[in-house]
């Protein structure tokens, strides 16, 4: 038990990437595009894919552990985990379920969470407010993804945009660094059919015909997404400083779901801080939905990007339709 009333601070970080890359130019020999179409239109160039016996949980370990070595903890000193994914290992048990049982957290409680590509700010806010509560006081939160099992690879739309990864973050209560001061949360689903898997769930479950129709695989209305995204960006951040009092001058860094640099480049038009303050690694990894955040997060520590007492903003969107944001002093 820890006091009622903590703020949760984030005291280890870590990812993993599977090794194999799939580059534009691989791309270029299994569907109708180009690498000049691809990068102009969303900024990437590659994107990492899980080997054939990976699935969300595998990847989720090693971001673990990296965070757990980082916070200097051990599984022991875990009471929760909570998984951010949109791809879980199965429908049940829970992808956090099975990360518990390879990291060997007896003492752990651990469960699911589902929102997309907002799935770990949704986490993050979870942890947060579980550690606020006084009930637990070291939360291991970590956004996997597999998304390369649920790409239709003849769709150039879709097969271009997708990557696979996982990053994590460890919270204890506060010790006045790296604090979240501010979690904001917000859904809309009227829009629940922009982005989505329709198969494979309770309302259409796995059959011949769904197979055939293609219904496991990721449907996406882009231009409704990039609107839904572009407007989303700018509420987030200008509503986040607002909570806080804060000024755009006044933020180092913004970290934001990796969807595509085109909306991240229309989304900072109208908001006055620089990308120069945006972390961007898109180029690399693609969209890696829930994990996007918390790989793009580490990254930034271990090039130094951050320093104490440094704002950051953590701003996604995604399916559902999701968004959210959370706000740090490191």
């Amino acid at each position: 038990m820890v006091k009622a009333g903590s703020r949760a601070s984030i005291v280890g970080t870590g990812k993993f990437l599977p090794e194999k890359v799939l580059t534009n130019f691989d791309l270029e020999k299994m569907v109708d595009t180009s690498d000049e179409w691809i990068r102009s239109r969303t900024g990437i160039s590659e994107r990492r894919i899980a080997d054939a016996h990976m699935a969300s949980s595998d990847l989720a370990y090693p971001a673990a552990q990296e965070a757990l070595r980082e916070a200097n903890l051990s599984p022991d000193d875990l009471d929760l985990i909570i998984v951010a994914s949109a791809t879980p290992d199965m429908p049940f048990p829970s992808t956090a379920c099975h990360l518990q049982a390879n990291l060997g957290a007896r003492r752990a409680g651990a469960f699911d969470l589902s929102a997309a590509c907002t799935g770990f700010i949704y986490a993050l806010a979870s942890a947060a407010g579980f550690i606020a509560s006084g009930t637990v006081k070291t939360v291991l939160v970590v956004g996997s993804e597999c998304l390369s099992r649920f790409v239709d690879w003849t769709d150039r739309n879709t097969c271009v945009l997708f990557g696979d990864g996982a990053g994590a973050a460890v919270l204890q209560p506060s010790h006045g660094r790296r604090e979240i001061l501010h979690t904001f949360l917000a859904a809309d689903g009227t829009g629940k059919d922009l982005i989505c898997i329709p198969a494979g769930g309770s309302r259409l479950p796995p059959t011949a015909e769904t197979l055939a129709q293609g219904q496991h695989t990721m449907k996406l209305r882009g231009r409704e997404v990039f609107k839904f995204a572009v407007t989303a960006f700018q509420t987030l951040i200008r509503d986040a400083l607002q909570e806080c009092g804060l000024r755009e001058q006044d933020v180092a860094l913004v970290v934001p779901h990796q969807v595509n640099t085109r909306i991240i480049d229309a989304a900072l038009k109208d908001i006055h801080i620089p990308m120069d303050k945006v972390f961007v690694n898109i180029d690399r990894y693609g969209n890696t939905s829930a994990a996007s955040i918390p790989i793009a997060l580490h990254e930034a520590v271990q090039q130094g990007r951050l320093k104490e007492g440094d704002v950051i903003l953590l701003v996604a969107f995604g399916g559902g339709l999701t968004w959210g944001s959370v706000v740090l002093r490191w």
